[in-house]
């Protein structure tokens, strides 16, 4: 993620900081790495998705965070995989979206936090903790701030039935997603 120059980075999560926020889908990112046993890295990233989070300065373990994804949104630069991905590792006929819903924030380090949800993919809810780090906030719209967070989270794909036999020996169990996000503050609501 670039961060403008203008931005900082706070050593403390400030309490200017508390609201509530809307992701900004065109300067986000979410995306995954798996590995490959015959080849490179399979890379890919999802185009559609939304989202909302609930920032608490002053007290950080009172943030909160949702997440839609649309799985068939998914894109990986071969369009003959991103069918196969959609179909037999999404099931994307029965199940369109892919959500996460935070429970638990916890701050690791100075701007370091661990986020901890519900990931809900073809059915299946597990709990999945995220690694996320401020890495900056900037000027945003006239309603405040914008706050940018990379974050990272390995889940084992086989934990929400991704298992299909002909890839078992392929791809790793192991997929790491990455987030690149900015999240623009909203306004108060009128009479605040």
């Amino acid at each position: 993620m670039t961060v403008s120059d203008d931005s900082t980075m706070p050593g403390d999560l400030p309490g200017d900081l508390t609201g509530d926020y809307v992701l900004d889908p065109a300067r986000s990112r979410i995306g995954f790495v798996a590995r490959h046993t015959i080849g490179p890295e399979v890379r890919g990233r999802f185009d559609a998705f939304e989202g909302g989070a609930h920032l608490d300065g002053a007290d950080p373990s009172r943030s909160r965070v949702e997440l839609t994804i649309q799985a068939g949104s998914i894109r990986t630069g071969n369009p003959r995989r991103d069918a196969h991905l959609r179909g037999k590792y999404l099931a994307l006929g029965s199940h369109p979206v892919i959500t996460f819903t935070s429970g638990q924030v916890r701050r690791t380090g100075g701007t370091a936090f661990a986020l901890t949800g519900d990931l809900t993919m073809r059915g299946v809810t597990r709990p999945v903790t995220v690694d996320l780090e401020l890495a900056g906030v900037e000027p945003g719209p006239a309603s405040g701030p914008r706050v940018l967070f990379t974050g990272r989270a390995t889940i084992d794909r086989k934990d929400w039935g991704v298992n299909w036999s002909a890839a078992a020996g392929l791809v790793s169990r192991t997929v790491t997603l990455e987030l690149d996000v900015a999240a623009i503050r909203r306004p108060p609501p009128p009479g605040r």
